[in-house]
């Protein structure tokens, strides 16, 4: 691949960097105090770009209106041109310059929004995070309006970890940011072979820095980071060398990459997947038998043991290869000396979904089209449809009489869509005492009884833990939706008492899930261990709110192989008649 053949490349922006500028603009609008409608419909527009599936800049190039999108006037559908042509929108360019340029940063906090972001800005005078962690300090912030003392208390908290140092990304993020890079290596004839490394390739469920690893002929590594460098989507060039290239991507993304001689593959692919604490253990272990272990590979002194494959590396060692999920130092070398490390759940051993959403809630498409490409394009054995109970008004929630208009359709859909076990559900909601927002009399007719808090974030430890704890007596439940209640990058969880759950789901009988969505996957990978160690059963489901988001499932069988989940300790692997067997022994009624 030749620097002029990289530079012939199509320019290719993802939906992700078209939606941030759109999602920027109604930030900075809703900061300025502008119009409510016109902070909405850019998020709104945000939405939309985000929802598609295939790239809007690729098929604006090919003749498509974006105008024809929903909700895209002829203002909005001119800067999707624009930034189809330039990669950049200069009205909102301008925007960014009407205020402090530090306000923006103070977004990065769980709980302050824009709207609170403009309080601070008018009432105090804050515009960046120095004079934020000043004002709170001196406890002005808990006299605003909407803020008070545990606002206040929350943001110093924030402002005194770790939470700032370093910017993580959900997994989709890195994914797209990285994927024009992958495409453009994987038509270079002079690349032999590359595979992300790093956190991601760990499965974490945020991800800072890419790690990309190339292997080629030394002559051949100068034209392919000259080709890297040269791409549409690199923002900046921190590094650029024949042996590593870093750049920043139109997405803030740095990306790191490296290229190694073929037959250093298995080393530098070992070393740059880390972890850091794994590979601390390991180098240790060298050192005890007076080997040297770097991204080169495995030596006793000047001698290579190994280096091609990461399997021979461990071998030499006696170890049975972990997955690089496992890779934490949390157990993986004791079981890999027994050679009893756990086959972990795979995608192939996914079934069905038991938690998603249509039209007759929140959720983008109807029962019947999203059940369709569940079971056409993902193969799904069965189904729940599982929608919002009435509390959740924001989200169209079902009350009692819908609820029954459901079950009658699902029936239809049974006969109109086969090939695919349908069930009943609903996803229902935690009062603050405990109780659910609909009576057992319609609990009792659905197959699956999600339980779930949406709301009243805010109470005690003890309050919360025992609301969750109440609410899973209930007789009809079949599992805990998203049992932390998190939004990863934009809120903590509410304060519960998790082992305590999982501990009483193990009593009840009932399941916890593992929500697939990357803004949630909850439970995280420890205590889904801890679920599965106690012997409480794991349901993984995407919550979709189209079929679009069944592609979320990869982030969340990634999160269970992190949590060491089997595919034995996860319903989702059931065929349905031990399915329906187990869901009927959540049952206590």
């Amino acid at each position: 691949m030749t620097l002029q053949r990289a530079e012939s490349i199509k320019m290719e922006h993802s939906n992700a960097a078209l939606a941030r500028q759109f999602e920027q603009a109604a930030d900075i609008l809703e900061i300025l105090g502008e119009n409510p409608f016109r902070v909405r419909a850019y998020r709104n527009a945000a939405r939309v770009i985000n929802d598609q599936p295939q790239p809007i800049t690729d098929r604006v190039r090919e003749g498509f209106d974006p105008a024809d999108l929903p909700g895209i006037g002829a203002d909005l559908a001119d800067k999707i041109r624009e930034f189809t042509t330039t990669g950049h929108i200069a009205w909102i360019d301008d925007l960014r310059t009407q205020i402090p340029a530090g306000l923006l940063e103070l977004l990065r906090l769980p709980g302050v929004g824009p709207k609170k972001v403009r309080a601070l800005w008018q009432e105090l005078g804050i515009t960046d995070l120095d004079g934020l962690r000043a004002a709170a300090e001196a406890q002005k912030i808990q006299a605003l309006p909407g803020f008070g003392k545990k606002t206040e208390q929350n943001i110093l908290k924030a402002l005194s970890s770790d939470f700032l140092q370093e910017r993580r990304f959900l997994r989709p993020v890195g994914k797209q940011a990285v994927a024009p890079f992958l495409e453009l290596l994987a038509a270079m004839d002079t690349v032999d072979r590359f595979e992300i490394a790093g956190s991601y390739r760990r499965g974490r469920e945020t991800v800072g820095d890419i790690d990309v690893i190339i292997t080629a002929r030394e002559t051949d590594a100068p034209a392919i980071m000259d080709a890297l460098v040269a791409h549409p989507s690199v923002q900046d060039v921190l590094v650029h060398g024949p042996g590593k290239t870093s750049v920043v991507t139109e997405l803030d993304i740095q990306i790191d990459f490296r290229v190694v001689a073929p037959e250093s593959w298995g080393a530098a692919l070992l070393y740059f997947t880390g972890s850091k604490a794994h590979n601390i253990v390991l180098r240790d272990r060298a050192r005890n038998r007076g080997w040297k272990l770097n991204e080169f590979g495995l030596f006793d002194g000047k001698q290579c043991i190994a280096s091609k494959t990461e399997a021979e590396i461990y071998d030499a060692f006696g170890l049975e290869t972990p997955p690089p999920e496992l890779r934490e130092n949390r157990g993986e070398f004791e079981a890999a000396e027994q050679h009893n490390l756990p086959r972990l759940i795979c995608i192939e051993d996914y079934r069905g979904n038991l938690h998603a959403h249509s039209t007759w809630s929140d959720g983008k498409q109807t029962l019947h089209d999203i059940i369709t490409a569940a079971r056409d394009e993902f193969h799904y054995s069965y189904w729940a449809a599982t929608d919002h109970s009435k509390s959740l008004t924001v989200a169209n929630g079902l009350d009692e009489d819908r609820v029954l208009q459901q079950i009658d359709e699902i029936a239809k859909l049974r006969e109109t869509v086969p090939g695919i076990e349908i069930l009943t559900g609903i996803e229902c909601d935690i009062l603050e005492d405990g109780t659910l927002d609909l009576p057992d009399e319609i609990l009792s007719r659905l197959d699956v009884v999600i339980i779930a808090i949406h709301s009243k974030f805010n109470l005690s430890r003890k309050a919360q833990t025992e609301r969750m704890l109440r609410a899973m007596d209930n007789p009809w439940i079949t599992f805990v939706a998203h049992p932390t209640g998190r939004l990863l990058t934009r809120r903590e969880g509410y304060a519960i008492d998790i082992e305590r759950v999982i501990r009483h789901a193990a009593e009840r009988g009932c399941f916890l899930e593992l929500n697939a969505s990357p803004w949630r996957l909850d439970l995280n990978d420890i205590y889904c261990r801890e679920a599965a160690a106690a012997g409480v059963p794991i349901t993984i489901n995407t919550d979709a709110h189209h079929s679009r988001d069944l592609n979320n499932l990869e982030h969340g069988i990634a999160q269970a192989r992190r949590g060491w989940l089997r595919a034995d300790q996860v319903i989702n692997t059931l065929p349905v008649p031990q399915l329906r067997d187990a869901i009927r022994r959540t049952k206590l009624a």
